[in-house]
């Protein structure tokens, strides 16, 4: 069997920790597995090298952030390699370019184009353990790039997809996805399997387990997705897999938090064809997503918009909106929200879901100032000081905690 594991940040935060999966490793490989190993930065080391380059410039050079960044996991890959080797196995650790990733031009977050597998092909039939510095790629001037935030994830996902292997397990500090954060419901309960679309709808929703980008890439290439644990590896994870391979399929699977977000609006614009895509073509020229969106129905030729966007991009928002503050009588920011999904495959097929969740959410005395949904994915923006009570009352309306 050939397999692939993914180890994060916390995983590899110390030497100890990169003990213990050298550990885990060594009893994979002992049951005579093939293994391709994927791994982060130690945890805090891509904030700290971020860090050192803002020092001398808050705007540097892309390419040479790239360059920095990714020594983060050539440092792992290379010290889990010593690890193992001492140990008596043979390893061999490889950049993103020596495993033959290749991606696009766009420093920072580059998307991987192709995989060159010939030279990790040819290191597992001589018997190594390949462990592979994970988030990054080179592309075609041969420069370092790298994937953008949980660009290990992916890394691991497209090298499992190119070369064919059985399986892809993304070991982090929790053991598998829960119904909703533990801290916030103490009672949230491990999933033994959950869809690639919810699984995508609770990351890109504020679930923290896995990257939403490395859930697209596993449904496209059908790969086989487990999330598990480095601190209790013997414990069974999460299988993210295809909706007809689950058997039971609740109503509602998860409620996913998401407290990085902003709310605009921009009131009484005119109201006339072009305006709603005069705003959201700016924002989009400034790599700005766009979530939820409302327009109400114009008054004397008036309307108003509110939508949001995530809170890191708030600088950028505000330059785009103030080109727009002639156009309206007001634009306001409200970063006091939240947004609070549930996700499940059930609800496509089951009617009155949402107006259970409207009835919890109102019997908390909580408003909901947007709604947006989906076939499995209703989401709404509440006040951020009462988030935490309306997680614990949906997470309890629909049965999650039993």
């Amino acid at each position: 069997m050939l397999r692939v594991l993914k180890f994060g940040g916390t995983s590899v935060g110390s030497l100890d920790r990169i003990s213990n999966v050298a550990n885990i490793i060594k009893k994979q490989k002992d049951q005579n597995d093939d293994l391709v190993v994927v791994v982060s930065a130690m945890s805090g080391e891509t904030n700290k090298l971020l860090a050192y380059a803002k020092h001398f410039s808050s705007t540097p050079n892309k390419k040479d952030v790239d360059m920095l960044l990714s020594s983060g996991e050539r440092v792992t890959s290379a010290l889990l390699s010593i690890a193992l080797n001492e140990m008596g196995y043979k390893t061999i650790s490889m950049s993103g370019a020596q495993a033959g990733i290749k991606t696009d031009d766009d420093y920072t977050f580059a998307k991987i184009e192709s995989i060159d597998t010939t030279n990790i092909k040819n290191c597992i039939k001589d018997g190594y353990i390949v462990v592979v510095a994970g988030f990054q790629g080179k592309n075609i001037s041969n420069n370092v790039t790298t994937l953008g935030r949980g660009g290990s994830d992916l890394t691991a996902v497209a090298l499992c997809g190119s070369l064919d292997a059985d399986i892809c397990e993304i070991y982090t500090d929790v053991d598998g996805i829960y119904t909703t954060d533990p801290r916030v419901v103490p009672t949230a309960k491990k999933l033994n399997q959950i869809s690639y679309d919810e699984m995508l709808e609770l990351s890109s929703l504020g679930a923290k387990v896995l990257q939403n980008r490395s859930v697209e890439m596993a449904k496209k290439l059908n790969v086989k997705l487990v999330s598990r644990s480095s601190f209790t590896p013997d414990v069974c994870g999460t299988t993210i897999t295809k909706e007809e391979n689950i058997v039971e399929k609740p109503i509602v699977s998860g409620i996913a938090l998401d407290d990085n977000q902003v709310r605009v609006g921009i009131y009484k614009v005119i109201d006339k064809p072009g305006i709603a895509g005069s705003i959201f073509s700016k924002l989009a020229d400034e790599d700005i997503n766009v979530d939820m969106i409302v327009q109400t129905v114009g008054v004397d030729g008036l309307t108003d918009l509110d939508f949001t966007v995530p809170i890191d991009d708030l600088i950028k928002t505000k330059k785009v909106m103030d080109s727009f503050k002639d156009s309206s009588e007001n634009i306001d920011y409200n970063e006091h929200i939240t947004k609070v999904s549930i996700v499940g495959l059930g609800m496509k097929s089951h009617a009155g879901i949402a107006s259970k969740a409207f009835s919890a959410i109102a019997n908390e005395g909580i408003n909901i100032r947007i709604i947006s949904t989906s076939e499995i994915k209703i989401s709404m923006i509440i006040d951020k000081d009462k988030s935490k009570r309306a997680v614990k009352a949906l997470h309890s309306v629909y049965g999650l905690d039993k």
